[in-house]
């Protein structure tokens, strides 16, 4: 039984779904096992671009996929994703998407107490979520009050669970100036999240160990910076984002995950408030944004746009236990004069080759650069690694020896087809 890995290695937004989209092609079933409809994934293939950010990215290539319990899910949204699909002409139905049934919904209490604390919050206290009520709904499951799919088969049971929210959630909502939740229209929308996600609910531990696929893809959500164990915390996001994770978050203890995949932008981008050591204010920053199109695929939000920083991605590499990395978006450095790369920091006087674990720190350390020339012409589109130019190559071979991750793949533009395979990531790792 094989399987890949694929996570980001930095703060999200690195690329995972063209990467994931590519590899289901030999995938038998792919995996989503964290986050919820937060993490926008774009895929452009044959000149149409599909946007997607909960549904499995593997749905586009027709591969068996499914929504693990370590996710949090929409109704609403999952409902609206599934029309999008259909009027780009991809039909998804029962037969190609599961849902597992113990994963927590996201209820409107949820987006509405999400918005509302952003909107007081103020200074280092605003975290700059996407305000759709993930955070929230991975409150509720960890303080044992979630509603989950599982429990939408018997709505006439769930009155004194939506007691429990109320009796929760009606002081929060008052501290931010909302309304106390109103019992009856909450259970009207679980018993619309019923019609929408019952369908496809399944008992996911149960149907793996049925199905039995032979390769399993898990496709990860935001990145490994943004961990709530390991990032930059408080400013990250509600759920486990390593590697580690992917076969809890996906019901089963499968064994085997043979490769680490992680997905690597060829710069560093952040969206909303944290730590962005590398994080330029100045015309290359502007270029980056501008070439790069640093726009969240959600949101809209503009991203912050930095030197890549090889200090944070060793850590990343570590924690994930990667095996390989994929690198993107190297076409948007082409034109610069010179490249900067993160190689330690200065803290306090001295200069440390880690990243520290304190938010204190984090935000008082400076950047220590090492300096390449750029490269002149476009690296878009090509199709082979010999047609680098060789200040590109020296780059990315710097990269992948400071980090001492192999470089598996190379993206040199959106489309599926702007892809070079240097090492199969199916192969067996070494």
């Amino acid at each position: 039984m094989d399987s890949v890995v694929v996570v980001g290695a930095q703060w999200g937004d690195e690329g995972k779904g063209k990467i994931v989209d590519l590899l289901a092609g030999e995938a038998d079933m792919v995996v989503r096992f964290n986050g919820g409809h937060n993490a926008g994934h774009t895929l452009v293939i044959g000149g149409a671009t599909y946007k997607l950010a909960l549904i499995p990215s593997g749905v586009v290539r027709g591969c068996r996929s499914l929504i693990g319990g370590g996710a949090v899910v929409d109704p609403q949204h999952f409902r609206r994703e599934l029309a999008g699909l259909a009027d780009l002409g991809v039909a998804v139905g029962p037969d190609l998407l599961k849902v597992a049934d113990n994963a927590a919904l996201i209820l409107s209490p949820h987006r509405e107490l999400d918005r509302a604390r952003e909107t007081v919050s103020t200074g280092g206290a605003r975290i700059g979520t996407t305000q759709r009520g993930i955070g929230p709904a991975y409150e509720d499951k960890v303080g044992r009050r979630a509603i989950r799919i599982a429990d939408l088969r018997d709505l006439n049971r769930l009155g004194e669970r939506i007691s429990g929210l109320c009796a929760h959630h009606d002081p929060l909502r008052a501290a931010c100036g909302l309304a106390p939740i109103d019992p009856d229209a909450l259970m009207a929308e679980l018993r619309e999240a019923a019609e929408v996600l019952l369908p496809f609910a399944v008992n996911a531990t149960h149907a793996l160990a049925q199905d039995a696929p032979a390769r399993v893809l898990y496709e990860g959500a935001q990145g490994s910076l943004l961990d709530p164990d390991f990032g930059t915390y408080p400013y990250v996001t509600s759920s486990t984002t390593l590697a580690g994770f992917a076969s809890v978050g996906a019901d089963h203890g499968r064994g085997g995950v043979h490769r680490v995949l992680g997905v690597v932008k060829a710069y560093a981008t952040r969206v909303g408030e944290g730590p962005l050591p590398t994080e330029l204010h100045d015309a290359v920053g502007t270029h980056l944004g501008e070439r790069g199109q640093e726009f969240g695929v959600n949101t809209g939000r503009k991203r912050r746009c930095g030197w890549l920083d090889a200090v944070a991605l060793r850590y990343a590499a570590r924690l994930n236990g990667m095996t390989g990395m994929a690198l993107t978006k190297i076409d948007v450095l082409d034109g610069l004069d010179c490249l900067e790369v993160c190689v330690g920091y200065e803290l306090d006087g001295g200069t440390i080759d880690y990243l520290p674990t304190g938010i204190c720190a984090q935000t008082r350390m400076k950047p220590v650069y090492r300096t390449f020339e750029g490269w002149r012409g476009s690296t878009a589109d090509i199709q082979s690694m010999e047609r680098f130019p060789q200040q590109a190559r020296t780059y990315m071979d710097f990269i992948a020896e400071f980090t001492q991750i192999p470089l598996d793949l190379v993206s040199t533009g959106p489309d599926r087809a702007s892809t070079i395979i240097i090492n199969d990531p199916w192969a067996p790792a070494n």
